[in-house]
C-alpha cells in the first residue's frame, strides 16, 4: 500500500526574523514586540496574522498509515523553538517524503501549511528533492506531484471539498463534528503563541495530534464517498485507528501521557 502522511502545523511568530528586519523597538521582550508589530499592522490596515515567512514552525503533527499500522506524533525532539529545533523538524518531515513518497493529506495545507514549510525550508537550507520534483527526475511526477494544486499527491481536503472555491471552505472543527468526529479539543490555533509563552507545549502538541487524526478520519470518509474503499473497509480502518489511540492512553512520552485520547475517543460517535 502507498503510505499516507497527514500533516498539520502549529506556528508561532518568528521573533528572531522580525528583529533582523528591525520591526521590534530596542528593549522590548518577545511578547511585547509581537504586540507592537501587530498594533502597527492593524493601524496600517493589515492583518495582525503574520505572513507565512514570519511563521516559525513549532509543531508538525503527523498521522502516518502504512502496512505496519497507524501512528500519530509531533516531529522533533522536545518542543524547542530555536533555529536548530525548527530546522530539525522540517528536515524530518521532508526526509520522510524523500524516503517513502507518501500520499500527503492536509486541511488547508496548500493555503497555509505548505507555503510556511516552503519559506522556512528556504531559510534553513533544507533539501527536499522528492517533494519539489515536477517530472525533472521522475517522469511520473510530471502528471502527479506534490506542488500542483489540481494534482492529488498532496490532497488538500478542504480545497478539494470546496471545489477549489475560497467561498465554500469549511473549518476542520465544524465539519468534523457534523460528521460525528470529535473535532478540535483543547487549544485553539489563535492561542498557540500565548501557550508557547506560558510553556504549555504539551497541550499544543496534544491539540495538534487530534487535528491530524480528525483529518485522517475525514480522509477515510472521502475515500468512502469516492468508492475507493467499501463500507466494510472503512469500518475496519476506523476500528484500527480506535485501537491504536486506546493503546496510547497512559503511555509515557506521549503528550499529556495520552490523556487527550480519552476525550477524543469519548467524543467520537460509534460507527462514524
Amino acid at each position: 500500500m502507498t503510505p499516507v502522511l497527514v500533516f498539520d502545523l502549529e506556528t508561532v511568530p518568528d521573533v528572531a526574523g522580525m528583529r533582523k528586519l528591525g520591526l521590534f523597538p530596542e528593549g522590548l521582550s518577545d511578547a511585547d514586540g509581537v504586540i507592537h508589530v501587530q498594533a502597527e499592522r492593524h493601524q496600517a490596515g493589515q492583518s495582525t496574522f503574520f505572513p507565512h515567512y514570519l511563521q516559525r514552525v513549532w509543531m508538525i503533527g503527523c498521522a502516518y498509515r502504512d502496512e505496519e499500522g497507524f501512528r500519530v506524533r509531533c516531529l522533533g525532539e522536545g518542543y524547542g523553538v530555536s533555529d536548530e529545533d525548527e530546522a530539525h523538524r522540517i528536515k524530518q518531515f521532508f526526509g520522510t517524503i524523500d524516503r517513502y513518497t507518501p500520499q500527503l493529506v492536509s486541511w488547508n495545507g496548500s493555503g497555509f501549511d505548505a507555503p510556511v514549510l516552503h519559506h522556512r525550508a528556504l531559510i534553513h537550507g533544507v533539501s527536499a528533492p522528492q517533494y519539489w520534483d515536477q517530472g525533472e527526475h521522475n517522469r511520473d511526477f510530471k502528471y502527479n506531484n506534490y506542488l500542483s494544486r489540481y494534482h492529488s499527491r498532496h490532497l488538500d481536503l478542504m480545497d478539494v471539498l470546496s471545489g477549489y472555491s475560497g467561498r465554500a471552505g469549511a473549518p476542520l472543527d465544524g465539519l468534523s463534528q457534523v460528521c460525528g468526529l470529535p473535532g478540535k479539543l483543547g487549544e485553539d490555533g489563535a492561542q498557540v503563541w500565548q501557550a508557547c509563552l506560558e510553556g504549555r507545549a504539551e497541550q499544543v502538541a496534544a491539540y495538534c495530534e487530534t487535528d491530524v487524526v480528525n483529518t485522517y478520519l475525514l480522509y477515510q470518509r472521502f475515500r468512502l464517498m469516492r468508492a475507493d474503499i467499501t463500507r466494510m473497509a472503512f469500518d475496519a480502518e476506523c476500528a484500527m485507528v480506535r485501537k491504536s489511540l486506546e493503546s496510547k492512553i497512559g503511555q509515557a512520552g506521549s503528550p499529556l501521557q495520552g490523556e487527550h485520547w480519552k476525550k477524543f475517543l469519548a467524543a467520537w460517535e460509534p460507527g462514524r
